[in-house]
């Protein structure tokens, strides 16, 4: 076992480093235009939700839905459905 730990330890050391020119580890023009377009993305997806916050109305009264009913027809005030009677149910849990 230790021979072939010596082994691999010796083939791994043997070779001289493959990227050492002088450009080696320096940043390139793509990681900058990457940044960028990242940036400009953000600054997009805030102007967009800034731009539809504002036409939201500035509260949801729930007793005066009119402001936001022209967005939203859901909002009216409907009687909740009854609860279902127990008595009346038809399941049979056994089939």
């Amino acid at each position: 076992m230790s021979r072939t730990v010596a082994v691999a330890v010796g083939l791994l050391a043997d070779g001289a480093p493959h990227n050492t020119g002088p450009d080696f580890g320096k940043a390139s023009p793509v990681g900058l235009l990457i940044i960028v377009l990242l940036m400009i993305g953000t600054f997009a997806l805030i102007w967009s939700m800034n731009r539809h916050m504002k036409k939201l109305p500035e509260r949801f009264d729930r007793t005066h839905p009119e402001p936001d009913q022209a967005a939203d027809d859901s909002t009216v005030d409907e009687p909740a459905d009854p609860a279902p009677d127990p008595k009346e149910s038809r399941h049979d849990p056994g089939g």
